[in-house]
C-alpha cells in the first residue's frame, strides 16, 4: 500500500510491505486463530501490559470503595474478637422457631438486645455482648420455658480483653506475612518486583476487606485463617508470572529485539493460561463450600471461611496479573539502563521502518521516499555473468557462472627511465619478445 502526502511541495511516499516472515508466524503460531486458541497457545497474541493505566484506573475505584465501606459500614466481629456471650440451644423436633421470637425472648429476659441470632445447622445462637451471671441465668430459664430445647441452652462467654489481644495477635500475623513477602521477593527477584508483589497482596487484602464488610459476615478467627490462606495464594500465582518475566528478560539489554515490556507482555501471555486453570480448579471447592456453609448449614465455620477464600482468591489471580506485573515494569522503566536500551531498541526500529506487535515481533516494514529520489525497487533477476565489479575474493552469487575478469595490458614504453620509462613487469613486453 503507498499513500502520498503533500507537504508544503515536498511528497513524501510511504509504503508498507508486510514483514515475509508474519505469514509464517501467523501460520506457525495461530495468531489468526479464535480467541481460545490464543489464550492457549500463549504466544503473546494480546496485548495486556499495554493497557495498564486502566487496570489501575479499575483498581483504585475498587480500593477507594473498600476502604470508604470499612470505615463507615465497619465489620461484624464475632464473639471471638469483640468479647460477649454466645447461647445455644436445639429445638425439638418438628418444631419451628424463628429467630425473631428467639432476639425478643431473650431481650424480655434480660433487658439486652442480642447482636445476632442466627441458624446454625439444626441449632439456633444467640450471641450479645457480656452478659452477667444473672442474666444469663435468665435467659436459659426463658429459652427453656418458651422452646423446651432438646438438651436445654449452653452459654459460653468470652471477655472484652481477650477478644482486643486476639485482634492485636491477627493484624500482627498479616503484618508478618508481608514483611516476609517482601524479604524473599526482595532476595529472589529484586526491589521493584518486591514492590509490585507487595502492592497487589495489599490490593486482595483491602479489596476483600470491604466486600466482607458489605455483605456483613460474622468476622471469627476462621476469617483471619482464610485471609493469610488467600494472600499465600495470591503470592503463588504472583511468583509464577514473575519467574517467567525473569525468564524472558535475561540479557535483554545486550539484544536490540524487544522492550522490558513486551518481554513482561509475552511473559504474562505465556502464563495467562496457567493462572486461569489454577484458579478455576482451586475455585470450585470452595463454591462447594460457601454452598454447603450457606445453603446447608445456615452458618458458621464454613461459611466465614469459604467466603474469604472465594473473594480472595478471585481478586488474587486478577492482581496477579494486571497489578503485580505492570507495577513492576513501570519501575522497572525508571532504571537508567532499561530507559536507554528502550530508547535504543525504538530507535533502530524506526530507522529501519519495522512496526512491531505488542510483543516486539515485527508486523510489516514502512519505506519513506521524498520527492526528487527514486523509491526503492526489487531488483530485476541478473543474467548469468558475473558482475565485472566483481571484488577479488568475493563469492559470485548462487546459480550465477563466475568470469574471469579481463583487464587491459598497460602500453608498450621500450624509452628510457623515469616513472613509467622502463617496462615494469615481463606481462608489459610484446608479445612474441623474449627477455635477453
Amino acid at each position: 500500500m503507498t499513500n502520498n502526502d503533500d507537504l508544503g511541495g515536498l511528497t513524501t511516499t510511504v509504503s508498507t510491505e508486510t514483514d515475509p516472515r508474519q505469514a509464517t508466524s501467523d501460520k506457525q503460531y495461530g495468531r489468526q486463530a479464535g480467541f481460545l486458541s490464543k489464550l492457549t497457545t500463549g504466544t503473546g497474541a494480546f496485548n495486556i501490559l499495554g493497557h495498564r493505566k486502566i487496570y489501575y484506573l479499575v483498581s483504585s475505584i475498587l480500593v477507594v470503595a473498600s476502604i470508604l465501606l470499612i470505615i463507615f459500614r465497619g465489620f461484624q466481629f464475632g464473639i471471638d474478637f469483640a468479647g460477649g456471650t454466645t447461647l445455644v440451644f436445639q429445638p425439638t423436633e418438628g418444631q419451628t422457631v424463628s429467630t425473631s421470637e428467639v432476639a425478643q425472648v431473650v431481650t424480655s429476659a434480660t433487658g439486652v438486645e442480642p447482636d445476632a441470632v442466627q441458624t446454625v445447622g439444626t441449632q439456633i445462637q444467640v450471641s450479645s455482648s457480656t452478659l452477667t451471671i444473672d442474666q444469663v441465668v435468665a435467659a436459659k430459664g426463658a429459652l427453656n420455658q418458651e422452646f423446651a430445647p432438646t438438651g436445654g441452652v449452653s452459654d459460653s462467654a468470652v471477655s472484652e480483653t481477650w477478644g482486643s489481644e486476639i485482634s492485636q495477635r491477627a493484624l500482627l500475623a498479616v503484618l508478618v506475612f508481608l514483611v516476609a513477602v517482601a524479604a524473599f521477593l526482595w532476595i529472589r527477584y529484586e526491589k521493584r518486583m518486591a514492590a509490585g508483589a507487595v502492592v497487589s497482596v495489599l490490593h486482595d487484602l483491602i479489596i476483600t476487606a470491604g466486600i466482607y464488610s458489605l455483605v456483613g459476615f460474622e468476622v471469627t478467627p476462621s476469617t483471619v485463617i482464610g485471609l493469610l490462606t488467600i494472600l499465600g495464594f495470591s503470592l503463588y500465582d504472583t511468583v509464577v508470572v514473575y519467574d517467567k518475566v525473569q525468564e524472558n528478560t535475561r540479557g535483554l539489554t545486550s539484544l536490540n529485539r524487544r522492550t522490558y515490556p513486551e518481554a513482561a507482555n509475552l511473559a504474562v501471555n505465556q502464563t495467562l493460561m496457567r493462572s486461569i486453570n489454577t484458579s478455576l480448579i482451586a475455585l470450585l471447592p470452595v463454591a462447594g463450600l460457601l454452598v454447603a456453609g450457606v445453603v446447608i448449614l445456615g452458618s458458621g465455620t464454613l461459611k466465614d471461611l469459604s467466603l474469604v477464600m472465594l473473594i480472595g482468591m478471585l481478586v488474587g489471580a486478577y492482581s496477579s496479573v494486571f497489578i503485580a506485573v505492570p507495577i513492576a515494569v513501570d519501575l522497572k522503566l525508571r532504571d537508567p539502563l532499561i530507559k536507554a536500551h528502550t530508547q535504543r531498541v525504538e530507535g533502530k526500529r524506526k530507522a529501519e521502518g519495522l512496526v512491531v506487535d505488542a510483543d516486539g515481533d515485527p508486523i510489516r516494514r514502512i519505506s519513506r521516499t521524498t520527492a526528487g529520489s527514486t523509491p526503492a525497487a526489487t531488483p530485476a533477476p541478473r543474467a548469468a555473468v558475473a558482475p565485472s565489479n566483481l571484488k577479488p575474493g568475493a563469492a559470485p552469487k548462487p546459480g550465477v557462472k563466475p568470469a574471469r575478469p579481463v583487464t587491459k595490458p598497460a602500453p608498450t614504453n621500450t624509452t628510457g627511465g623515469g616513472a613509467g620509462g622502463r617496462p615494469t613487469g615481463k606481462g608489459n613486453r610484446p608479445a612474441g619478445k623474449r627477455n635477453r
